[in-house]
């Protein structure tokens, strides 16, 4: 062959090859995988952080902080992985997920049939009930949905709380952008009553100093079964999912009561 003619198929080849290699490292549509850092997997984290106990930013430091950020972190260490927080509202939690712009959920999500249709979720690692809260003036009238017949209910929208609350017919859902809204909405007397997370119900109720005494509890469970909560991942990314679930089964017995106490969740 002339050497001209073959220096030239050379040249042709190797641009080929450049293309086809910068193709392939382009992002597509398809399911995100983890950062490495070195030699450790790094994940990102959406989490909705205005729902203390679980997420909330702390205004001294201006840090996400909370139950499900500690947790994280444990599961993080047990299962050799790091994690980065990112603050994501919760009414566009899922869409980002399904868009790639983060690895996995944790955000006091429950894990039910129809979320799991569309995502993949870890082994449960924690329960809760659905609880009621109103003013403590009607604490005795106000114990259930079927008390609050004909009346305003406040909730958060896409919770599974504002779920349950629309279901009834007997009752007026209220939807709100996150607990805190549905919270000053109820002691302004714009809804009568507020369905929320037992934890959360509990932490605006008696931690938060601004509330406690304005607010009771008046039933900590108005669901029948509790519902188990979930890291939610994107359907299909085993290698996100596996990860996750490794270091859930090797975190010490001991992390989650700790936690518990820690914010003051018993």
């Amino acid at each position: 062959m002339n050497r001209k003619v073959f220096a030239l198929l050379l040249v042709v080849a190797m641009t080929a090859g450049v293309f086809l290699a910068v193709q392939a490292c382009k992002p597509g549509g398809g399911t995100m995988t983890p950062t490495a850092v070195g030699e450790i997997v790094k994940l990102k984290i959406a989490t909705d952080a205005a729902y203390p106990p679980f997420e909330f930013v702390d205004t001294t430091t201006s840090e996400i902080v909370g139950f499900d950020i500690d947790l994280m972190k444990e599961i993080a260490k047990a299962g050799g992985f790091e994690v980065e927080f990112i603050n994501t509202p919760w009414d566009g939690i899922f869409v980002g997920l399904d868009n790639n712009n983060y690895d996995a959920v944790i955000s006091a999500v429950s894990i039910t049939d129809e979320r799991k249709i569309n995502y993949d979720f870890s082994n449960p690692y924690y329960s809760i009930y659905q609880a009621l809260i109103v003013r403590k003036a009607d604490a005795d009238k106000f114990k259930s949905l079927a008390d609050l017949k004909g009346k305003n209910v406040g909730a958060q929208i896409g919770t599974t709380g504002a779920i349950f609350v629309g279901k009834d017919p007997n009752v007026k859902l209220v939807n709100y952008d996150d607990n805190g809204l549905a919270i000053e909405a109820l002691l302004k007397g714009d809804v009568d009553a507020v369905v929320c997370d037992h934890p959360v119900a509990f932490d605006y109720a008696l931690v938060n100093p601004s509330y406690g005494e304005k607010l009771v509890v008046s039933n900590p469970k108005i669901t029948d079964a509790p519902e188990p909560y979930g890291i939610c991942i994107k359907k299909g990314n085993a290698k996100v999912l596996d990860l996750v679930n490794t270091g859930l089964t090797n975190l010490p017995a001991d992390v989650i009561p700790a936690l518990e106490a820690k914010w003051k969740m018993k």
